[in-house]
C-alpha cells in the first residue's frame, strides 16, 4: 500500500516533471514513482535501460535487444547453467556477461520479465489464429 512522502524538489526540476506528466498524459505521481523505480533498477544494474514503445517501457541492454527476448532465449536454449549463456553468445553474438546481466536482472525482477514474455506469446498466439484462418478461407 502506497505511504504518503514529501519531497521539497527544484522549481526546475518540477516544471520539468509536469511538462513530462502533461507530454504523457500520465498523473505526476505516476510518473515519478516510474522514473525512481527505473532509477534505481538501473542504478543497480549498470548496463540495463529503459526504453519505450508501443506496449510500454521496458528493460533492455544498452545497445541491446531487451531483457525479456534474451530471457525468452535462454529458457529455449539447449544445455544448462553456462552452456545455455555459451550458445546464446555463439547465436546472437551477444558478450557472456550481457546474456549474465540479463539474466540477473531477471532473477531480481522476474514478474516484470515475465509479463512481457507472455504478452509475446499471447501476441504470437493471435497471430498464429489469424494466419490459420486466413488459410482456411483462402484454401477452401
Amino acid at each position: 500500500m502506497p505511504r504518503p512522502t514529501s519531497f521539497r524538489l527544484p522549481a526546475e526540476l518540477l516544471e520539468r516533471l509536469e511538462t513530462e506528466s502533461q507530454v504523457n498524459s500520465t498523473s505526476m505521481t505516476a510518473l515519478v514513482t516510474t522514473l525512481l523505480d527505473e532509477g534505481l533498477k538501473i542504478r543497480q544494474f549498470p548496463g540495463i535501460v529503459y526504453r519505450g514503445g508501443p506496449t510500454g517501457r521496458r528493460a533492455g541492454l544498452v545497445g541491446g535487444p531487451d531483457v525479456w527476448e534474451i530471457v525468452r532465449d535462454l529458457r529455449h536454449a539447449p544445455g544448462r547453467g553456462m552452456a545455455r549463456i555459451t550458445h546464446l553468445r555463439d547465436e546472437t553474438g551477444l558478450s557472456a556477461g550481457r546474456i549474465s546481466l540479463a539474466a540477473d536482472f531477471y532473477a531480481a525482477f522476474p514478474h516484470e520479465i515475465d509479463t512481457r514474455i507472455e504478452a509475446d506469446e499471447q501476441a504470437a498466439e493471435r497471430v498464429r489464429q489469424l494466419v490459420e484462418h486466413r488459410d482456411r478461407l483462402l484454401s477452401s
